[in-house]
């Protein structure tokens, strides 16, 4: 028996890292999950197989009651609210190796080894600390907390408090065996998750939820050497290192440092300072979707770049169907994607795969950035920071140094917005006040369909 769970172990090990490398690629994404479902449940039924007496009943009223919510959820949940859940889903991943660890603590009978203390002290404090940020981070990419910065004096001085507090209680469970300073290194954890998210700007998000991603990765990885249990620690340990990639290219692209991240604070040197475009009114250039309609439809090629207001609106299958027309015109239509665009990564990717729209057409922004200014025509749709050029002119604005697309450098620019807002980080873009822009204003989608007919009566 201890052969075949070895082995079954393994085959789902493997069956979780094709299921990574399916999920790096739109084209192969469906493949990659199907992968991870099987791999998951060969895992679960291989641990049922060599457990001591399972309770199956209450094992099965569990797994019947969370497929029946995530059938639910995966069904109702809107593209807009994808960020949120999957915080949501972070946390729970936390809440889990927590109870776990809280479990194993208070189970009668068992000693831990001195190795396994260690274990079970990493991870329930990255687990608490994944619960309660992730928590954090659904409420203000929800709006339900607020998206803005929470910044006060000290907080620095009072995390490094509570990571020492943290640390030294957990020191105190390992030489004692206490479990009231478990319990208080747990509860520390839980504070420390909330004091590390709440000074960072909901413009931040997409590089908090990565990187709470690899926390509840790191996490399970922990739990897994407190249960000995290998498959637990290999997809731990791949969801950690991917989601702690993942986290170092979104820094990247925002110009952020990765060690800003993982102390917490982050984001809050661009709440404080100054932004673009505080000179007072300027002028910009409105026209009709029929304008725009005629300028694209009459154009060699066409670079769009999706933001959220693109989510928010549910204007990807109009949008999809508006590119075709211009494609079947013989206009050179492709996607730029920025690396944080929307509220999470891959956003958009997931946004314009649900609408069909063909992957060859879809390109990341360093391989799309140098065909701008080629372009005859760039069409904005909801995007605002990432295509804002003081990232690159203002010295003195939040966002300098920040890899945008280069849209500013193409013959003409359409932006597609409500109004004249400020986008998510709070800054005037100044590519809204250029000559060879013009503003088209209204809902996304509404627009959109104006474009299409438009396009169809040429």
């Amino acid at each position: 028996m201890e052969n075949l769970s070895a082995i079954l172990y393994l085959i789902a090990a493997v069956l979780f890292i094709l299921a990574l490398k399916g999920l790096s690629s739109p084209a192969s994404a469906l493949r990659g999950n199907l992968y991870g479902m099987i791999g998951m449940l060969i895992a679960v039924a291989t641990t049922l197989l060599i457990m001591d007496k399972p309770v199956l009943a209450l094992i099965a009223s569990a797994i019947v009651a969370g497929g029946a919510i995530g059938a639910w959820k995966a069904k109702t949940v809107q593209m807009t609210g994808m960020p949120e859940l999957v915080a949501a889903m972070h946390s729970l991943v936390g809440l889990s190796a927590v109870l776990i660890a809280v479990a194993a603590i208070f189970h009668s009978g068992v000693e831990h080894t001195q190795v396994q203390k260690v274990e079970l002290f990493i991870g329930a404090f990255i687990g608490a600390i994944t619960f309660t940020a992730s928590v954090i981070a659904y409420g203000k990419l929800s709006g339900r907390f607020g998206s803005k910065a929470v910044n006060f004096k000290g907080q620095h001085l009072l995390n490094l408090l509570l990571a020492v507090a943290m640390v030294g209680f957990g020191v105190v469970y390992f030489l004692s065996d206490s479990q009231a300073a478990f319990l208080t290194m747990l509860a520390i954890a839980l504070a420390l998750g909330v004091t590390l998210i709440i000074p960072i700007g909901g413009a931040d998000m997409p590089v908090v939820v990565s990187m709470l991603n690899s926390y509840s990765g790191w996490a399970a990885a922990g739990i897994g050497f407190t249960l000995n249990n290998p498959v637990l620690i290999i997809a731990g340990a791949c969801v950690g290192a991917s989601g702690a990639i993942l986290s170092y290219i979104m820094c990247k692209a925002m110009n952020r440092s990765i060690v800003a991240v993982l102390l917490g604070g982050f984001g809050a040197e661009t709440a404080a300072g100054g932004g673009a475009g505080d000179g007072g009114p300027k002028n910009h250039k409105s026209g009709s979707a029929e304008d725009a309609a005629f300028l694209m439809a009459n154009a060699d090629s066409v670079i769009i770049v999706p933001g959220y207001g693109l989510a928010v609106s549910r204007a990807q299958h109009a949008l999809q169907e508006f590119a075709e027309i211009l494609h079947q015109k013989g206009v050179n239509v492709r996607y730029a994607i920025h690396p944080v665009a929307g509220r999470m990564p891959g956003h958009m990717n997931v946004l314009l795969a649900e609408a069909e729209v063909p992957y060859e057409q879809v390109q990341e922004m360093e391989e799309i950035n140098s065909d701008f200014s080629n372009t005859d025509v760039v069409l904005v749709i909801g995007a605002n920071d990432v295509v804002n050029p003081a990232a690159q002119k203002d010295k003195t604005s939040p966002i300098y140094g920040m890899p945008i697309l280069d849209a500013h450098k193409s013959r003409s620019v359409i932006v597609v917005k409500r109004s004249m807002n400020a986008g998510y980080a709070g800054l005037d873009n100044e590519l809204f006040y250029m000559d060879k822009t013009m503003m088209v204003f209204g809902d996304a989608k509404k627009v959109v369909e104006e474009l299409l007919r438009g396009v169809e009566q040429l």
